[in-house]
């Protein structure tokens, strides 16, 4: 019977470890079609309607995302987390009014920065065709890091730690 189980595990890690991989090496594949250029948003107004203006001493997140997207809500909380400590930046592609945003975010305790992409047209200027996708830019708004799919809390902080001490 023990037998059994350790062979259960050892397939299951192994599983585990290609399917890690495998998502990887999809993202890494799905992010090489990001747009590279340097961030180039200006005259930025959330979804309330409040003015954004990037910051020029320290790293930012874009993050692009859809209501309509599984990956994204469960993405979102992360999101929620980094943005308490970092820049973040989101963009809602297609999905509702500023209202309907509003009231997502209300309902499921998020307050993060959003700008509403109802027509797709700066999730077409990054080149998103994936959601959720997300691109982190150095204080001099170059990009450092581009993924496309879920990433992970740590995962985010890493890369936004990284990009803050070591200038990335």
């Amino acid at each position: 019977m023990k037998n059994k189980i350790k062979h259960y595990i050892k397939e299951l890690a192994l599983f585990i470890i290609i399917i890690t991989v495998l998502a990887n090496a999809i993202s890494l594949y799905k992010s090489s079609d990001l747009n590279k250029e340097p961030l180039s948003l200006t005259n930025i107004t959330l979804h309330n309607g409040l003015k954004y203006t990037l910051s020029d001493t320290k790293p930012t997140l874009i993050h692009i995302w859809a209501i309509w997207c599984p990956t994204c809500k469960v993405e979102a909380s992360n999101i929620q987390t980094l943005s308490k400590h970092y820049n973040v930046l989101t963009v809602a592609v297609k999905s509702g009014s500023d209202d309907e945003i509003q009231s997502w975010l209300l309902e499921n305790n998020y307050n993060f920065n959003v700008i509403n992409d109802s027509s797709g047209l700066i999730a077409s200027n990054f080149n998103v065709s994936v959601f959720p996708s997300t691109l982190i830019y150095d204080k001099n708004q170059e990009l450092v890091f581009s993924d496309v799919g879920y990433t992970s809390t740590w995962g985010l902080f890493l890369r936004m730690w990284s990009a803050t001490y070591f200038n990335l």
